[in-house]
């Protein structure tokens, strides 16, 4: 078993070697001119062997090109399916091909001169392969423009310019043998060329902004891709470290008894998306239906706003601060005496919005729909790899949890010591006092105590310093 294991591998490098130094010969001179006995004579075998292994010269240059062309669309497609925006999905097609041709360089020779070769005849494959590579950037642009983040331009147009820019470059990088470092800064010229061509918020050099910053996003898994495409866009590299996991209360009883009683119920607060969620899922869960017509309905923070409309629930107030003490501020407006308020939130949710509200002399009532748990460390394991290869420069806690799990996770006893080399930022006051009750400084929090606020306080932040 062994001894025909070797031989399928020998047989296999063999067959790899011929394709190596065919690729060189195909790279070097015109398709009429490789011979077979060429690459009999140049892999040390006879020319029969290679027979054995290819038909015949056509099928040797089809497998060269079919096979890489194959790998190359297949792999951008997995990549880009993983980006988390846009403009990530558009960094990883140019920087792919890019260093995808840089690595087969005879490949990318041949590719240049050879595949539109109509007469041979399996031109209109490898033409097919051709057209895929094509249509991928071609859907990476149209979404970009449906986002309104790449000009409105004609999409057949600017595929023919970027691949033009990606090839030109290979060209370039192939004739003065770039590597290493030299690969990388033209690699990233070349986004950048690109880029400024598509963007449709371009500013001289503000394009992106976070470019060269590393950020380490604390949410839980669900909350992370959107919130990392915000910072991705502006050009940082979003390390995701999900210190939160969301989870049922520990028991409904006293939120399905309010919910199946007839008590009339004035005002609903949603403190959060999650709560939104999890109190639709509950209601769904127990076939309610609640009318919220006949109530008004609190929501802080446009991404609850955005919950509650995407599950048809009218909101009514949105407090122009995002935190309890908004909330109060904007509900003193009306007259709470005797009103239930009703707040279903997160079971460590603070005191302060339901004291302030029974303040103003409204009854409260604050009822668990979901719970904050700290994530396994298998579960995060990889996040933490992450972390560990990298070097940040700047750490995002989006609440007191996100931060006090993420000293849990780490296991760090002196948070001072840890952090005393790395900005810090907080989403608001809360999570910063809670921060600073550690010793750390916190160097960035927004005014407006949301993601889009924190990404615009950083920008300005970083726009300000030498950092």
């Amino acid at each position: 078993m062994i001894v025909k294991e070797e031989k399928i591998k020998r047989k296999e490098r063999k067959r790899e070697r011929m394709l190596e130094v065919a690729a060189e010969l195909f790279s070097k001179r015109n398709y009429h001119e490789v011979m077979m006995d060429d690459v009999a004579h140049l892999t040390d075998v006879a020319k029969g062997t290679v027979y054995n292994y290819f038909s015949s010269k056509e099928e040797l240059y089809f497998t060269i090109m079919s096979s890489k062309l194959e790998n190359l669309n297949s792999s951008l497609k997995n990549k880009i399916a993983s980006e988390i925006s846009i403009i990530d999905s558009l960094h990883t097609y140019v920087i792919h091909l890019y260093m995808f041709m840089m690595k087969y360089r005879n490949f990318f020779l041949m590719y240049q001169k050879e595949y539109m070769n109509a007469q041979n005849e399996f031109c209109d494959e490898l033409r097919s392969m051709s057209d895929e590579l094509k249509s991928i950037l071609s859907n990476v642009i149209y979404k970009g423009k449906r986002e309104n983040q790449f000009r409105d331009v004609d999409e057949s147009f600017a595929v023919k310019l970027v691949l033009g820019s990606i090839f030109g470059a290979v060209q370039r990088g192939v004739e003065n043998k770039y590597t290493g470092e030299k690969l990388i800064e033209e690699r990233e010229k070349l986004f950048d060329f690109v880029l400024h061509g598509l963007y449709s918020g371009f500013n001289n050099n503000k394009v992106r902004p976070l470019k060269n910053k590393t950020i380490v996003l604390t949410r839980t898994i669900e909350q992370s891709k959107e919130s990392a495409a915000i910072f991705s866009e502006l050009g940082a590299d979003v390390i995701v470290f999900p210190t939160l996991e969301i989870v049922p209360p520990n028991n409904w009883d006293k939120f399905d008894e309010l919910i199946l009683s007839s008590q009339r119920i004035d005002f609903i607060v949603f403190t959060s998306a999650h709560a939104v969620t999890m109190f639709l899922k509950r209601c769904n869960d127990l076939d309610k239906l609640v009318d919220f017509k006949k109530l008004n309905v609190v929501a802080v923070g446009n991404k609850t706003k955005s919950i509650c409309e995407e599950n048809n629930i009218k909101v009514d107030i949105v407090p122009k601060k995002f935190s309890g003490e908004g909330v109060v501020e904007e509900l003193s407006k009306s007259d709470l005496k005797d009103k239930l308020v009703f707040i279903p939130r997160s079971a460590i949710g603070r005191e302060d919005l339901p004291k302030g509200l029974e303040e103003l002399g409204a009854k409260i009532i604050t009822v668990p729909v979901y719970n904050v748990s700290l994530p396994s460390k298998e579960s995060v394991q990889k996040n933490i790899e992450q972390l560990s290869s990298r070097k940040p420069d700047v750490f995002i806690f989006t609440s007191p949890s996100t931060f006090e799990n993420f000293l849990l996770i780490m296991n760090i006893n002196n948070p001072v010591s840890y952090f005393k080399n790395f900005d810090v930022a907080a989403i608001g006051p809360t999570t910063k006092s809670a921060i600073e009750n550690n010793k750390v400084k916190v160097s960035i929090m927004p005014d407006e105590f949301t993601i889009k606020g924190l990404a615009n306080k950083m920008t300005e932040f970083y726009n300000n310093t030498d950092k």
